[in-house]
């Protein structure tokens, strides 16, 4: 590695860390000032609001505008350079635009790995606790204090190709259900039905307590009938499955995110577009440093009249453009028929063609 790449990596994660904690410290000021309110009513200190809400708020916060942090970073030290005919200087010495723009993509590499990373666990724990925070404090009719959401009524799906599961009522809190059913078919024929007059979740044994069972084995025309009073039973569904919560997706790991979405998947859920683009904007997220990187750099190598400002109000125009169309992408994913893969990944795509336009057009 070369002094000029030692220099420009240093350069850009020196700007790139400042910006990242000078805009942390302004949306904190300002959100404090928003929620001072809620801070109040909470009867917490100082200590535990820091712990309980900004530890979750600030790395949701980071990671969601890191794309945007690079961009700017990235525009605002090289038109510096430019500004100072730096880059005019590197590329008369002989040094291919090419080979200049290594130590980005070397730093985009470590960045675009930093966020990768702390998509897969950092980053949900910490939505984790934002979102325990505004449920409890902020969220109030939403979390619980409001018993009544708590309660669910009607649920029905499935947990295998041929199985079926229903209940009249469900308590997320409680974790307790009623008129709980299970039916299996095979060739649109059932063979198997149970009815429970109760369901609980045992923690102990990680297992489903249900009470006053009956069960009902159909085999042609004969059909067994065995009752008992209590039955632990094991099946795939979790207490956490059966969770509304608009939070939730946010507070998984990748891993269990990945298991969560199998299950939806065999079941069927509604749901199941919002959790794929969760997923796949974990991976795609990630990708858009580097993309920025380049369109930034190639940008911000060109010489202008209006210097480093002329290069951060485009720089901020495209950085803006690409939120626009990403948060487009994923309401028609989520609320249409556009499939959650694509929502998460055209972003990329379209910018990943504007960057290599960009920097083909880059002074050389």
């Amino acid at each position: 590695m070369k002094k000029i790449d030692k220099y420009i990596i240093s350069k850009y994660l020196s700007t790139f860390f400042f910006c990242l904690l000078l805009f942390t410290v302004i949306v904190v000021v300002v959100d404090i000032s928003e929620k001072t309110d809620d801070f109040v009513k909470s009867n917490l200190n100082a200590w535990q609001i820091f712990k309980e809400y900004y530890l979750g708020f600030i790395p949701r916060f980071d990671a969601m505008l890191f794309p945007l942090f690079v961009f700017i970073s990235v525009i605002f030290f090289t038109s510096k350079m430019a500004g100072r005919s730096e880059i005019i200087a590197i590329l008369s010495s002989g040094v291919s635009f090419r080979r200049f723009m290594l130590p980005y993509i070397v730093s985009a590499m470590f960045l675009s790995l930093l966020l990768w990373l702390g998509y897969r666990s950092l980053v949900p724990k910490a939505n984790e606790k934002f979102g325990n925070f505004n449920k409890n404090y902020v969220d109030v009719n939403k979390g619980m204090h409001n018993k009544n959401t708590s309660y669910l009524q009607n649920l029905y799906f499935r947990i295998d190709p041929v199985t079926y599961v229903g209940m009249r009522s469900y308590d997320t809190i409680s974790k307790t259900g009623n008129g709980f059913f299970i039916d299996k078919f095979q060739n649109n024929k059932m063979l198997y039905n149970l009815r429970a007059g109760s369901i609980m979740w045992d923690t102990g044994s990680k297992k489903w307590k249900l009470s006053n069972v009956l069960e009902r084995h159909i085999d042609s025309l004969k059909e067994k009938l065995v009752k008992n009073s209590n039955l632990l039973m094991k099946y795939n569904f979790r207490p956490l499955d059966l969770r509304k919560d608009e939070y939730l997706k946010d507070q998984m790991p990748t891993r269990e995110l990945d298991d969560f979405i199998k299950r939806e998947k065999m079941r069927q859920s509604e749901g199941l577009s919002d959790l794929l683009v969760e997923r796949y904007n974990r991976d795609a997220i990630p990708v858009s440093v580097f993309i920025l990187t380049i369109i930034g750099a190639s940008l911000a190598s060109r010489r202008l009249r209006g210097g480093s400002g002329a290069h951060l109000a485009l720089g901020v125009v495209i950085s803006v453009s690409y939120i626009l169309f990403s948060r487009f992408s994923v309401v028609f994913a989520i609320k249409g028929n556009f499939s959650p893969f694509l929502a998460a990944w055209t972003p990329n795509i379209l910018f990943g063609l504007l960057a290599f336009y960009i920097y083909k057009k880059a002074p050389k």
